[in-house]
């Protein structure tokens, strides 16, 4: 089997432990825990795995299921706000993958890898997560995820409407379109002119924006909520890194699979802003500045 990172079976897996566990490096561990599973095996078993694909698959599912325990743990003492890890460009599988519920009831490839997505399925129990995902997502079928979870089919059908039932009570993000850019672009624009009521008119009334730091770099340790509280947060970050004689550099760039803001000092990448868009306006804004989160762009990043 091929798992080097750039074929098609490790960005199956990749997307598969990512969106189970909100982590790259998280996900990259599991994959390698698999991998050394697999090679355990004994030729003569190996020849008895007609689809070493699917095999790595529902190895990898338990293992991150065996993990969501602790990680849940180590993110209730985490230093301030919790926010998935960033990842560049698009994270898969293919669209290939088929699935049989309503488009307008599952849950989509890019909206699965969205942050405002990840951080509201953190309120899911861990087998709720990985039905949802691998039902939804990677269109398997609740007799294999009986067996990852430990549970009946029809249990595991439960697991997965809960779970859908729980994310649809929120609000439902809208993805790569036109509006979406166009709302992003206008706070683009307000944040490098200053100009806050602009800024104000590109936000929701109730937009939230969360910041993580991890302890490591000063951030706001809550929420903050509302489009004039929110704006005037936004242009006082700005303000004081221009007080430091800082000159920010901020560009725009897939993130998980959706347009977002990476922002740099010289060629150091120190923040990646990522967007929850409803009906044209910003509702939800998540400020990743935890350096261990961004080690993915600053090895990437462009001269």
């Amino acid at each position: 089997m091929n798992l080097t990172t750039d074929s098609h079976e490790y960005k199956r897996l990749f997307g598969v432990a990512y969106r189970i566990l909100g982590s790259a490096h998280d996900a990259e561990d599991a994959i390698q825990e698999g991998a050394l599973r697999w090679q355990a095996l004994s030729p003569a078993d190996r020849e008895l795995i007609r689809e070493p694909l699917a095999w790595m698959t529902r190895v990898v599912s338990r293992i991150c299921l065996d993990q969501l325990g602790s990680t849940r743990a180590r993110r209730e003492s985490y230093a301030g706000i919790w926010l998935p890890e960033p990842v560049p460009g698009s994270i898969g599988p293919d669209s290939s993958v088929g699935r049989s519920l309503d488009p307008a009831d599952a849950i989509t490839l890019d909206e699965s890898v969205s942050m405002a997505l990840l951080r509201a399925m953190e309120s899911l129990t861990p087998g709720e997560r990985v039905a949802l995902i691998l039902h939804d997502v990677f269109a398997l079928p609740f007799a294999e995820i009986g067996e990852i979870v430990g549970r009946t089919p029809e249990a595991c059908r439960q697991l997965a409407s809960t779970a859908r039932r729980n994310i649809r009570s929120g609000p439902r993000f809208q993805s790569d379109g036109d509006e979406r850019k166009q709302a992003v672009l206008a706070f683009t624009q307000a944040c490098v002119t200053g100009n806050l009521d602009a800024l104000m008119s590109a936000l929701d009334p109730k937009v939230v924006v969360r910041s993580d730091g991890g302890g490591r770099v000063n951030v706001a340790r809550r929420p903050v909520v509302g489009a004039e509280e929110v704006a005037r947060f936004v242009m006082g970050i700005i303000g004081v890194r221009e007080a430091h004689g800082e000159n920010m550099i901020s560009r725009f760039e897939a993130i998980n699979n959706h347009t977002g803001l990476v922002i740099s000092i010289g060629d150091q990448v120190i923040a990646v802003v990522d967007f929850a868009v409803v009906a044209g306006l910003i509702a939800e804004i998540a400020i990743i500045m935890n350096p261990e989160k961004l080690t993915l762009w600053t090895t990437t990043l462009s001269p």
